[in-house]
C-alpha cells in the first residue's frame, strides 16, 4: 500500500475520531455549542501555516540547487496552504459572527491573515502565468521567500499589537477542560495526516504532469 493510502486511511479514521470528541466528548463551553467551529478553526489556521513554511523552506532549497521536485512540492503546499486559510477564514468568520457580533473585523491579526491568503493566492496565479518553467519556478522561489515574512506576523499579530483575537493557543486554553484539549489535539493530528496525504498525492500529481509536459514537447520537436 503506497503511502498516500496509509495516510488517507489514518486520517480518514483520525477524522471521524475527531468529529465523534467534537459532538460527544468535548463540553459545551460557556458562549454555546457554536464554540465547536473551534476545533476545525484550529487545525486548519496551523496546517495552513506549516503548508507556507513549506513553501519557504523549498523555495530556499529550489534556489541553491534548481531541483524541479522542489519547484512542484512549493507548488503543492501553496495550493494546500490556500484552502486550508480559506476553510480557516470561513470558520473563523462563522464563529466571530456568532462571537462578537461581527462577521470581520480589521484587527491586526485577521488583517495580517487576509494579506497572507492574498499573497498566496496570487503566488498560485503566478505558478499558472504563461512564462518558461525555469523562469517561472525562479520567480516563483524568489515570492515564496519574501511571502513568508507575512506568516510570522500572523502567528504573532495578537501579542505586538493586540487583537480581538486571542494571542496564541496558551491564552485560547485559559479555562478549557482536559476533553477540550484532547479534542484539540485529535484534530490536530487527524489534519496533520490529512495533509500529508494531500501534499503527498499533490506532489506525485506535478511529477507526472511535468513528465507528460516533456514527452508533448519532445513530440513536437
Amino acid at each position: 500500500m503506497s503511502k498516500e493510502r496509509i495516510l488517507a486511511l489514518l486520517a480518514g479514521l483520525g477524522l471521524c475520531a475527531h468529529q465523534y470528541m467534537i459532538w460527544f466528548y468535548a463540553p459545551v463551553a460557556q458562549s454555546g455549542p457554536v464554540q465547536k467551529i473551534f476545533y476545525m478553526h484550529l487545525p486548519c489556521s496551523w496546517w495552513a501555516l506549516v503548508s507556507f513554511f513549506v513553501v519557504f523552506l523549498s523555495s530556499c532549497g529550489y534556489l541553491l540547487t534548481r531541483r524541479e521536485s522542489l519547484d512542484r512540492l512549493a507548488g503543492a503546499a501553496a495550493e494546500i496552504g490556500v484552502l486550508l486559510a480559506t476553510l480557516a477564514l470561513a470558520s473563523g468568520s462563522v464563529w466571530a459572527r456568532a462571537e462578537w457580533g461581527h462577521w470581520w473585523l480589521w484587527d491586526p491579526k485577521l488583517t495580517t491573515a487576509l494579506i497572507m491568503w492574498y499573497v498566496y493566492a496570487g503566488y498560485l496565479v503566478l505558478r499558472n502565468s504563461p512564462m518558461g518553467r525555469d523562469r517561472r519556478a525562479l520567480v516563483c522561489a524568489v515570492l515564496g521567500i519574501v511571502a513568508f515574512l507575512d506568516v510570522p506576523l500572523v502567528f504573532y499579530a495578537a501579542k505586538l499589537w493586540g487583537s480581538a483575537h486571542p494571542d496564541g493557543l496558551a491564552r485560547q486554553g485559559g479555562g478549557m477542560a482536559p476533553k477540550m484539549w484532547h479534542t484539540v489535539f485529535t484534530g490536530l493530528v487527524a489534519f496533520g495526516l490529512l495533509w500529508g496525504g494531500m501534499l503527498l498525492t499533490r506532489v506525485r500529481q506535478l511529477g507526472h504532469q511535468a513528465r507528460l509536459d516533456a514527452l508533448l514537447a519532445w513530440d513536437e520537436e
